[in-house]
Formats: C-alpha cells, sequence, structure tokens
C-alpha cells in the first residue's frame, strides 16, 4: 500500500503538492538535511524513500531504537566511498531520531556538514526538545499534518481498490463504517488500514462477499488507548491545551484533556500541581477560594490516588474553569521584580519601616515615626509604605472582576482617604 510516487501521496500537499517548494526542491534534484516532525502514520518514512527515488540517491535507513554510534560510522564510511568512487549521494533516513542520545547525534554532525550523508530525520516529537542544537542549525525541519478525515476514507478506498486480499475478499462497506474508520484513526493512514484489515477479519462473509459493518469496526478498535507520549511533545501539547481551556474558561474542554491525561497514565499528582499554580496565576483574588479548592484537590489526590482521584481532579478542574478569572498577582510580582532589576541597590527601606527591635534602633532613625494601623480607627492611617521616589507606582492593579470588585473598592477608598489627608480634595 505504500504510495510509489509523490502523486500517489494522500495527505501533505503542503509540503509536496504541484508548485510547493518543498516538491520542487526534489523534482530539481536540491535535496538538503531535514527532519520530518509529524504524528505517526502521517507519511514520514514514505516521504524519505520516495526523495531517494526521485533524485536517485543510496538510501540507508536505521531506526534509532536499534542503531548505536558503530551503525552510523558504517553508513558514513560507505557514503563517503559511495560519493568518492561514484559520485553518488547517500540519503541517511534515521527513524525516530529523538531517541538518539547527544553522543550520536554528536557523531552525525560533521558528515552532515560536508555533506557525505544527507540526514533524513524522522520524529514524533517537538524536535526543539529532542533534537541537539548543532544538529538543528544543519537541517530543516518540516511539519507533517495528520490526515483528515476526507484524505483518510481515501486510504481506505484505494485499499480497497488496489489490495489483492480485499478484493478476493469482495468487500461491500457502506459510507457509514468507513467514516467510523476513519474516525477511530486519529489522523494516521498505518491506523486506518490496520483496523480496515482487522474489520475485515471479523466480518460476517457470505456468498455474495463480506459484508463489513460499524460493529465490526467497533470490535476492531475496542479500546484503542489514545496516543500520548508522556515523555514528548504529545504530553507538553496536552498539558497545554488542558491548562489554557481551563485559563478560557471551557470545562468541557477542560475535562477533556483531563481524561486523556489520566487514561494515558499521566501522573494525577502533576496535573494537581499546575492546577495549584493556575489557580493563583489566572484566578487570584477574581475568586479566593480557587486556591482552597485546588489545594485541597492536590492533598487529596495523594491521599486516595487513581482511579477514584479522577473525580477529585474533575471537580477542581470544573470549579476553576467556572471560575472568574483574573491575573493581576502575577502581574503584580512580575512587575515588582523587573522593577527590583532596575532599581538594583538604589531601593532603599524606608526608615520608619525598618526593624526597630534592636536597643539602639531608635538612635540612628529606626523605626521613628511608624503608625500601628490597629491603633486607629478603621485599622488604616495614612503612612508611607513604599520608598519616596516609588511613591505613584502601581504593581498590583486588580480586575474588577470577582471578589477582586470588592477589593478594587477599598482600594478606591484607601486612595481617597489619602488625598483627604494630603488635603488633595
Amino acid at each position: 500500500m505504500r504510495p510509489k510516487s509523490l502523486d500517489e501521496i494522500i495527505g501533505q500537499q503542503h509540503l509536496i503538492g504541484p508548485g510547493k517548494p518543498f516538491r520542487k526542491q526534489i523534482e530539481r534534484d536540491q535535496i538538503f538535511s531535514l527532519i520530518l516532525w509529524g504524528p505517526p502514520g502521517s507519511g514520514k518514512t514514505t516521504l524519505a524513500m520516495l526523495m531517494a527515488k526521485e533524485t536517485k540517491a543510496e538510501f540507508v535507513r536505521l531506526t534509532a531504537v536499534g542503531a548505536g554510534v558503530a551503525d552510523v560510522r558504517k553508513v558514513i564510511e560507505m557514503a563517503a566511498q559511495s560519493k568518492s568512487l561514484y559520485r553518488r549521494r547517500t540519503i541517511l533516513f534515521i527513524d525516530e531520531v529523538h531517541r538518539f542520545n547527544k553522543a550520536q547525534q554528536d557523531r552525525l554532525l560533521p558528515a552532515v556538514e560536508d555533506g557525505t550523508v544527507i540526514l533524513i530525520g524522522a520524529t514524533t516529537e517537538n524536535p526543539s526538545y529532542e533534537v541537539i542544537p548543532p544538529l538543528r542549525s544543519r537541517t530543516r525541519t518540516f511539519l507533517l499534518k495528520p490526515l483528515s478525515r476526507d484524505e483518510l476514507l481515501a486510504v481506505v478506498d484505494r485499499a480497497l481498490l488496489i489490495d489483492e486480499a480485499l478484493q478476493r475478499a469482495n468487500i461491500k462497506m457502506g459510507d457509514d463504517t468507513k467514516k467510523m474508520i476513519a474516525a477511530f484513526s486519529g489522523g494516521d493512514a498505518r491506523q486506518a488500514l490496520n483496523i480496515l484489515e482487522m474489520s475485515v477479519a471479523l466480518a460476517e462473509k457470505g456468498e455474495n462477499g463480506t459484508v463489513v459493518t460499524t460493529d465490526d469496526v467497533a470490535n476492531a478498535v475496542q479500546e484503542r488507548a489514545a496516543y500520548y507520549d508522556k515523555a514528548g511533545d504529545r504530553h507538553y501539547d496536552t498539558i497545554s491545551a488542558f491548562i489554557k481551556s481551563v485559563r478560557g474558561s471551557d470545562p468541557d474542554a477542560a475535562v477533556l484533556w483531563l481524561a486523556r491525561m489520566l487514561l494515558a497514565g499521566e501522573d494525577p499528582i502533576f496535573i494537581a500541581r499546575r492546577l495549584l499554580i493556575l489557580a493563583s496565576e489566572d484566578i487570584g483574588n477574581a475568586d479566593p477560594m480557587g486556591i482552597t479548592v485546588a489545594a485541597s484537590a492536590a492533598k487529596a489526590v495523594e491521599i486516595v490516588g487513581m482511579p477514584e482521584a479522577k473525580i477529585i481532579l474533575a471537580q477542581a478542574t470544573t470549579y476553576l474553569a467556572t471560575a472568574p478569572k483574573s491575573n493581576a498577582s502575577y502581574l503584580a510580582i512580575a512587575r515588582a521584580e523587573a522593577l527590583i532589576k532596575k532599581m538594583g541597590d538604589k531601593l532603599r527601606v524606608p526608615l520608619h519601616l525598618r526593624d526597630s527591635s534592636f536597643a539602639a534602633a531608635k538612635d540612628i532613625g529606626y523605626g521613628v515615626g511608624y503608625k500601628y494601623p490597629h491603633d486607629f480607627r478603621g485599622h488604616w492611617i495614612d503612612q508611607d509604605y513604599l520608598p519616596e521616589e516609588l511613591a505613584d507606582v502601581l504593581l498590583y492593579d486588580p480586575s474588577g472582576i470577582g471578589h477582586e470588585e470588592q477589593i478594587l473598592k477599598r482600594l478606591e477608598k484607601i486612595k481617597a482617604l489619602k488625598r483627604k489627608a494630603k488635603g488633595d480634595k
């Protein structure tokens, strides 16, 4: 079923469609080292093989899981000989290149830089995390996309049309069944073909052919785990989608991404910690109960464990997702840090606020003039707590949303009292 030419490839038209720069370079025999980054079944291996075929280059394939430095050295030596004696280029295709350690990746650098080999690395993980910077700088990265539903339907139709075994089975399959295969394939052409094959094997075989139904597809798929790699790119993508959904006040999306992480075996403590951070960063004083809920959930998850911890996480997630949002506290500490870095040693604590607990404090002015707020009506008295040169600085700016509406009113009242005390009416 593997395509025999660029025109037969289904999907990735943003790269190999007619007139696209990537395709033009292959057709002009201007190939270069690159990294193909994309999900399983998106065509990385096929594209690498066709690049070699179209340009008449030697094609050597290594799998990072089983190959070592010695294997890489051997290929480089062979490629150097082929280039010297026959003026023929060698494409070294490394599947799962992200699994090569730093020493193995380092070994590739000289050969890639001097053109001894044209490296094509295939990875399902973000190269920014998994490929060393020197190797990334010597290659170009191209993103392959998951196949769309229509593209997966085309994969199924082509298989039914040209696969000899499927033709002999005289498959009868409705559009709903094909669409179900596409839906369960998750953008993965290889998965679509595997589901098709298993569905045919489970289907009822009659005199007039094999009728494949949606029930056959459901039985073939059963409870296929969602593709998710805790150590890789999808880990970061999914937790990012989860946090952004909570921040964006979408409880449905938040619970969806939560379920995906938990079903894939993500550590529930890790999720609880992220919620705890979010409760301060994105909710803050708009709902002061947010951090209490998150902290209680984190402790409860630790005590209860899975699988029941998923209920606790779902409660905390839906509470935080529907809570009013404010990042005022987050911005306040960021502004304060920036101000301190800017001022450096120039920042001085006013004398009346300094520690006055030692004997000679008053003699040098420490604590002199400090007014204890609880001694005054309303437990407030006009007094400066910032250095004189920062008297008008604003670091915490309440959003006026949720509980911060009350905070904002109180701060405005205090400002009015300050103006009155200073005679600025």
